[in-house]
């Protein structure tokens, strides 16, 4: 397909919105046509985006003036879009939700970790998760597709060689720590986000129960293994970026390095924006989440202790590209049958 598609945002108000616009409005094959806030509604989009000014004359529309589209991106807060999925497939054959409300396929998976039912549970196996390093064929051609939770993706990335090769004892808990900017937390400000409680934090706010963790278990389940996963998420100081460091340990203690180089090899040799890092020497010799804002691309590495057989697994990534925005581009490149690189080619800043 090599037609431009004509694309609107619908709660394109928040940092998501904002990098999506970014994105699309550079995108070769998209067109952005509309562009929703309620609250801003009326405004030029660079009034809350200012890093747009001169890119674009759009304004920010309701909601109720929403017109069909060919795509439809969803950044409304959980529990939104599934209350009005009917309403907004007819408005667009393609439609992809950046929200948690179609990531899980069990419906009792939201009552678990979200606490409340779903409200059109017979949506859920429609929709396709956005991570295209574990989905990638199934997005080729889809309607639905879902987003991905950002603390999820960096674990689901570190974790994924090990667990699809089979080096992982599935019997042993796996244990993941998030380290997340503040972006994480969205646009809208509050005590936890007023700069002078938010700077210089190393503040652990989810040491359990964060819903991400469902993600995780979600993407293990593909290869077979349900090992026990536990997720921690401690924010720190930075705007963008998450590094998950996760703890496995391997089924056979004879395996060595070049076992491990073998699995990452053959799960993201050919990845477009995944990147092994692991490097004898150097200062960037581990993913290290600071030189991927504003790109696509995710780092991951691991590094093995043979005295316990313990693999501690990295993956760095900015939260807001290919933990939410850039992944969902991606997608779109696949369902349209297009480049998956294209509007992606961003390498990130350094020094910054």
């Amino acid at each position: 397909m090599s037609q431009r598609l004509r694309v609107a945002i619908l709660g394109g108000s928040g940092y998501t919105g904002g990098e999506l616009l970014r994105l699309l409005l550079d995108h070769p094959h998209t067109d952005v046509v509309q562009v929703t806030s309620e609250r801003h509604a009326g405004r030029f989009v660079h009034f809350v985006h200012p890093n747009l000014r001169g890119r674009t004359r759009l304004k920010f529309s309701a909601a109720s003036d929403l017109q069909p589209v060919d795509v439809l991106f969803s950044c409304l807060p959980h529990g939104a879009a599934q209350q009005r999925i009917a309403q907004l497939a007819a408005l667009a054959p393609r439609i992809i939700d950046l929200s948690a409300d179609f990531r899980l396929r069990r419906a009792d998976d939201y009552v678990t970790w979200y606490g409340q039912a779903h409200t059109a549970p017979a949506w859920l196996d429609r929709f396709v998760y956005g991570l295209p390093e574990l989905h990638r064929e199934e997005l080729r051609g889809a309607s639905y597709v879902s987003g991905v939770g950002c603390n999820a993706t960096a674990a689901n990335l570190a974790l994924w060689p090990l667990f699809k090769a089979g080096l992982a004892d599935p019997t042993r808990d796996v244990v993941v720590e998030v380290k997340v900017g503040s972006s994480e937390g969205g646009a809208e400000p509050g005590p936890s986000s007023h700069h002078p409680e938010r700077a210089g934090v190393v503040r652990s706010f989810a040491p359990t129960g964060h819903r991400h963790t469902a993600e995780v278990r979600q993407a293990l389940s593909l290869t077979g293994a349900a090992p026990p996963v536990h997720l921690s998420v401690t924010a720190v100081e930075l705007v963008r970026g998450v590094l998950a460091t996760g703890h496995v340990f391997l089924a056979d203690r004879s395996l060595n390095d070049k076992d491990l180089w073998g699995a990452y090899r053959a799960a993201y040799g050919s990845e477009p924006f995944v990147r092994i890092v692991k490097e004898r020497q150097g200062l960037y010799r581990y993913p290290e989440p600071k030189i991927l804002a504003g790109s696509n691309y995710a780092d991951v590495g691991f590094e093995l202790d043979p005295v316990t057989g313990r693999v501690v697994v990295l993956c760095a990534l900015d939260n807001l590209m290919k933990g939410a925005a850039g992944s969902a581009v991606q997608c779109l490149n696949l369902m349209a049958g297009w480049d998956e690189t294209a509007g992606l080619g961003f390498a990130g800043l350094h020094p910054v």
